[in-house]
């Protein structure tokens, strides 16, 4: 997106925080809850900014009267980053206007303090705003001498252009700060400090070196090592074409990194090493994608991460068959950390691995009886056990419980603790995924539209359908989702969405989630406080908060 505007600028910023520091935007939407914003920019464009539960929302104007307008002009831009100065020294002389009631005033006065405060450590951030301001560089005075200090990661940047704050972040970086990332078999978790972890913010100033915390590019830092330590654990032989080239293929393909990023980050958050937790993070991966292969098979499922499903490409027999090998090799990856973290943390990967296999076909066979017997559950709980069991262990809970024992927290006292808070954050995280398959884009989403509806999944939006709907119009419904996936036409899993969009499922499963994440984060804190504050727990905290603001 070309960024042109200060509208444009604006949906770009909160565009790029909902991506890599979520906590921030959530912290943001809290303050705004229940206020339209209308904003005039000196350059004559215009936005609206509300908050949609966890996330904020811009658009153009759509003829709403908003609560509070605000009007910048471009000396109110130049200020809008700088937190160095007292707010009564910002707003200058009919520079900014702003209308509204006092409460409303000041509480967007406060979302947008969390935003420009918090927001402005990240790299992604400062990239826009410096593209901005130099596509326009008359709005902020004339270009001063070239810095001749050599930190400066963007030295053609004019230094004391007025915009206090950019011209601080131009020079922010140690010239040996690197992403140790970038490097092959080089750590994936640097020691770092950033603005805002989720808990405490601190104003940029008052680092020297300040190197943030963006979940997007740790998760994708973690995701890449891991997938390293995949590709190299999976033999180098025969028979490649019908085995060890089609184990390769599914971890291969694009995903989140929600996983090993959940390992590594309890690892180094209770003092260990990020290399102590890659195996197990690959054995996770390898059990997860293992899981994924014989799912679609049990689901008939076309589609997985944008192309066709392992069965769909080549045939049930093999898809089963390297299914089974992603099991067995996931079992030789945590046999593998004997020599590394000795006897005892090995047993106890060995026991949370084979509890989390457990727990995930017991969810499995929940699932599947409820298609089996033609029946669709009456409460949310019954859905919030079988997700919890199906893919929470393996997605959230084992995760974290597996990096702390790689950091030798072996004490299962310690590792329950663990247990409620992403409990919940997984159970949000999986009614995120079923709104998101009605609902997501299928290139962000990476399967068929609407394949929960065709595959007859019992979610919280068909539990709250067949709650809602009146008595004479369950009949037909039934008949749908009683039919096999073969039978099953894309019109009748239509059908089925208009009908929940008519009784407010989807609403009401995204309130449910937001409830469930909030409820994670705040056992999260309460339960977690043997875990040191540090950057390693602050990126865990991130990661609860992306469940409910990733966009729908």
């Amino acid at each position: 997106m070309t960024v042109d505007t200060a509208a444009q600028l604006l949906k770009a910023t909160v565009d790029e925080l909902s991506r890599r520091a979520p906590a921030v935007i959530a912290a943001a939407a809290d303050q705004l809850r229940g206020i339209i914003l209308g904003l005039h920019f000196g350059d004559g464009s215009r936005s609206e900014l509300r908050a949609d539960h966890s996330r904020l929302v811009v658009t153009g104007p759509n003829g709403e009267t908003p609560h509070v307008e605000v009007y910048f002009d471009d000396r109110a831009m130049n200020l809008l980053f700088d937190l160095e100065r007292k707010p009564v020294d910002q707003v200058w002389s009919q520079s900014l206007d702003v209308r509204g009631d006092r409460q409303q005033v000041l509480a967007v006065w406060r979302t947008f303090q969390v935003l420009s405060q918090r927001g402005s450590g990240l790299r992604a951030v400062q990239g826009l705003w410096r593209g901005y301001r130099d596509r326009n560089p008359q709005r902020w005075g004339q270009p001063a001498e070239l810095p001749v200090d050599t930190r400066s990661r963007n030295p053609q940047h004019a230094s004391n252009t007025g915009w206090h704050a950019l011209d601080y972040l131009d020079h922010r970086y140690a010239q040996d700060i690197a992403k140790a990332s970038s490097t092959v078999g080089g750590a994936v978790y640097t020691d770092a400090r950033s603005l805002w972890d989720g808990y405490e913010s601190k104003p940029w100033w008052q680092f020297a070196d300040v190197v943030d915390t963006d979940l997007m590019e740790t998760m994708q830092a973690c995701k890449d090592r891991v997938s390293r330590e995949f590709q190299r654990i999976v033999p180098d032989r025969e028979p490649k074409a019908e085995l060890y080239d089609l184990m390769r293929e599914y971890p291969a393909r694009e995903g989140k990194g929600l996983r090993p990023t959940l390992t590594i980050a309890t690892c180094c958050a209770l003092g260990g090493r990020d290399e102590d937790a890659v195996r197990a993070a690959a054995a996770v991966e390898l059990f997860h994608n293992g899981f994924l292969v014989h799912d679609d098979i049990a689901d008939e499922s076309t589609h997985r991460r944008n192309e066709p499903t392992l069965h769909e490409a080549h045939g049930i027999g093999l898809a089963v068959n390297t299914g089974d090998a992603m099991n067995l090799l996931a079992v030789d990856a945590v046999l593998s950390n004997l020599p590394t973290l000795g006897l005892a943390r090995t047993l106890g990967l060995i026991h949370e691995i084979m509890h989390m296999c457990r727990e995930t076909v017991e969810g499995q066979a929940i699932e599947l009886g409820w298609i089996r017997h033609l029946t669709v559950p009456k409460t949310d709980q019954d859905y919030f056990d079988m997700s919890t069991k199906k893919t929470g262990w393996y997605t959230c809970i084992s995760p974290c419980r597996l990096g702390a024992i790689c950091a030798g927290e072996t004490d299962p006292r310690k590792l329950d603790l663990f247990t409620e808070a992403f409990r919940l954050i997984g159970i949000a995280f999986q009614i995120q995924d079923d709104v998101l398959n009605l609902l997501g884009d299928e290139v962000l989403y990476g399967k068929e539209p609407l394949g929960d509806l065709l595959e007859g999944k019992r979610t919280v939006m068909m539990i709250h359908l067949f709650r809602e709907i009146a008595p004479k119009r369950r009949p037909r419904l039934l008949d749908i989702i009683r039919l096999s996936r073969p039978e099953k036409r894309f019109e009748d899993a239509e059908e089925i969405l208009a009908a929940m969009h008519e009784v407010g499922s989807i609403e009401y499963a995204v309130k449910v989630a937001d409830r469930l994440a909030h409820e994670g984060v705040r056992r999260f804190e309460a339960d977690l406080t043997f875990v040191p504050e540090n950057e390693a727990k602050a990126l865990l905290r991130q990661i609860a908060n992306y469940v409910t603001t990733r966009p729908l």
